[in-house]
């Protein structure tokens, strides 16, 4: 899986019932992100801190789905586990992925979950993969953590909205930006086009130059 692939249409078993990914995202923006396995410290921590965002993904048009290799009754019995800890209910899907189908198709899997004869030892477990997925059904930005490393959501949103306002205004966006802050014009766009699309901005370099959008 590379950025700009158009991701799988896999049918996916999840503790909200069976779907197409591709039904399923829509005319939305989605997130999958994957986990090693239920009940573990680090991934309770981790799908806390997704559905405590539940309101920000909202606010974007985004829907967020989980990946993890247990089956759908393990799922449903650790949400228990994460509303508890987070204090929020968890209420996006999770994926049952026990036959490894979705780790697999998104190259999910650690380089030593492979055997020499292509097969995948049982005991496989996904790494921490983030895959943020356009309306297109294309994957706009992928992050992959180790095991013991969480996952820092704060990012996930901040890079969601970077590649929002990249798609509707047709800029860049400068290290880390947020909201609000100045957006950096393409290259490919002349001073006359930016002008015109912008109105005023400020040329950093000749190859540098930033502009506000409008509030």
């Amino acid at each position: 899986m590379r950025i700009n692939d158009e991701i799988p249409n896999l049918t996916v078993t999840t503790d909200q019932g069976s779907f197409g990914l591709h039904d399923w995202i829509g005319d939305s923006w989605a997130i999958l992100f994957s986990h090693p396995k239920d009940f573990t410290p680090v991934c309770t921590t981790e799908f806390g801190a997704v559905a405590q965002l539940a309101e920000e993904w909202e606010k974007r048009g985004t829907k967020v789905i989980g990946v993890s290799v247990d089956g759908v009754e393990d799922h449903k019995k650790w949400k228990g586990d994460i509303e508890a800890v987070c204090g929020a209910p968890a209420g996006f899907p999770i994926i049952a992925d026990d036959g490894l189908e979705v780790s697999k198709a998104f190259d999910m899997l650690p380089a030593d979950a492979y055997l020499p004869d292509g097969r995948t030892p049982a005991d496989s477990a996904t790494v921490r993969s983030v895959y943020i997925i356009g309306p297109d059904k294309q994957v706009k930005l992928m992050m992959t953590y180790p095991m013991t490393a969480g996952r820092n959501f704060a990012e996930v949103l901040r890079a969601l909205d970077a590649l929002q306002t990249g798609a509707k205004h047709g800029v860049a966006t400068p290290a880390d930006w947020t909201v609000g802050q100045d957006v950096i014009i393409p290259p490919s766009v002349s001073d006359a086009d930016a002008t015109a699309k912008f109105g005023s901005f400020e040329t950093v370099l000749p190859y540098l130059r930033k502009t506000k959008l409008p509030g």
